[in-house]
């Protein structure tokens, strides 16, 4: 070898070490991002999986129920008169609208479910822990600074004094948030929840994968094993290749003007987002079930043709039972990715703000990465905390998504 090839390699070695470094580089510079974005969003949301609050002694006196509707009651004077009860000092008409602004709105609902559920209690005095409004909720949990001068903070001086004698007393607690998981939005920080969110999420991708999973199956079985190679099919194939990198807010647009405003469904439903997230994940599932049934051997098709099996007998009984792992692999994917997407959401309206529970269908829900979007556009503190928690979440959800869709694929398939 000459001097002049030695340089050479050892040029071209070391040209390949630093490319081998920049790859390296890249990816913890990519896998430092990713714990960043995590951690953030774990620091920000971990905190509203609990919610603070108040122990109240109430007196459920039958001068509150003039009615025999129990429902009906004044529950918000009840727990004004136990507010003033519990410190008498407060005479002033601001300090006492300031003192039971201690207590959250849901109160009144906790004490009227309570009621409703046992009416033996009008006339008697109960212990009952009711949520604190959001302000107290975020002081206990450290996120106001009561070092500022009052007039920057949302705790004012008076208030901070009676939220520690309620400390001195055991009054406040940071208990686990039941409601973040079992309500439905609320203009409440401390009352909205998931719930609602999550089952128009469920309802969504059920339509989405009975539309999507035997259409996108059938759609990739007539392509690759029955349809004829000619210009037509080639153009099929390109269409389904292009619509696979279209901005999902076009399939949204294209949502509102046909199911919409032509055949006339209702927004903000279920229905109309999972018929607006098949058109989205159909080129996905298609491109996905192709690739598995171009993975199985011809020597299958060749030996069951062999024996006497008719195409069909070929395709239906031998070459898609081996392809289905990899297909069902394909639509997990494809519906991660509908589960996160928001852009054809906000398009046909599932961006209002819908407090009940959807129960079927068709009744209106909102959704997780809306209601994400929803809650990152309030100004309150609070609802910051219920985002990240919100997005935990919805990361968790995704996760075990992907998780599914490895295993399966590990524990079904195939080596030829």
């Amino acid at each position: 070898m000459t001097p002049e090839f030695n340089r050479r390699l050892k040029k071209r070695y070391q040209a390949q070490k630093r490319f081998k470094l920049l790859g390296i580089g890249a990816i913890f510079l990519a896998l430092a991002f990713l714990v960043f974005l995590l951690s953030t969003v774990v620091m920000n949301g971990y905190s509203a999986f609990k919610q603070t609050y108040v122990k109240l002694d109430v007196t459920l006196d039958k001068t509150y129920f003039p009615d025999a509707d129990l429902a009906r009651g004044d529950f918000q004077g009840i727990i004004k008169e136990t507010m003033y009860h519990m410190f008498p000092d407060v005479t002033a008409r601001r300090d006492k609208r300031a003192l039971t602004g201690l207590i959250s709105q849901g109160a009144t609902y906790k004490l009227m479910d309570m009621v409703e559920k046992e009416p033996a209690l009008v006339g008697t005095e109960v212990s009952v822990w009711v949520p604190a409004d959001d302000d107290v909720d975020m002081l206990m949990k450290g996120r106001i600074d009561m070092t500022q001068p009052e007039a920057d903070r949302r705790i004012k001086d008076n208030q901070y004094g009676w939220i520690k004698a309620l400390e001195a007393e055991e009054r406040l607690k940071l208990k686990f948030n039941v409601n973040f998981f079992t309500s439905g939005d609320s203009r409440e920080p401390e009352l909205a929840g998931i719930w609602s969110a999550a089952k128009g999420s469920f309802y969504t991708l059920i339509i989405t994968l009975l539309l999507s999973f035997p259409m996108g199956v059938a759609a990739a079985v007539y392509l690759e094993e029955f349809a004829p190679d000619n210009k037509f099919t080639d153009l099929i194939e390109i269409n389904i290749n292009n619509l696979a990198a279209v901005p999902s807010i076009i399939f949204g647009l294209l949502g509102l003007a046909i199911f919409i405003n032509f055949w006339g469904i209702p927004r903000s439903t279920p229905l109309v987002g999972g018929l607006v997230l098949t058109l989205m994940t159909l080129p996905t599932i298609i491109i996905a079930a192709r690739a598995s049934l171009k993975s199985v051997p011809p020597s299958i098709r060749e030996a069951a043709l062999g024996v006497g099996a008719s195409k069909i007998q070929t395709v239906f009984h031998h070459v898609l039972p081996l392809a289905l792992p990899g297909m069902l692999t394909g639509t997990i994917i494809g519906m991660a990715q509908a589960l996160g997407e928001t852009a054809p959401l906000l398009m046909i309206g599932m961006v209002a703000f819908i407090v009940d529970i959807p129960g079927s269908f068709t009744d209106p829900a909102a959704a997780l990465p809306v209601q994400i979007y929803l809650w990152a556009d309030s100004p309150e503190r609070a609802f910051t905390e219920k985002t990240s928690a919100a997005i935990i979440v919805l990361l968790g959800f995704l996760i075990l998504m992907n998780a599914a869709a490895v295993y399966m694929r590990k524990k079904f398939e195939i080596k030829w």
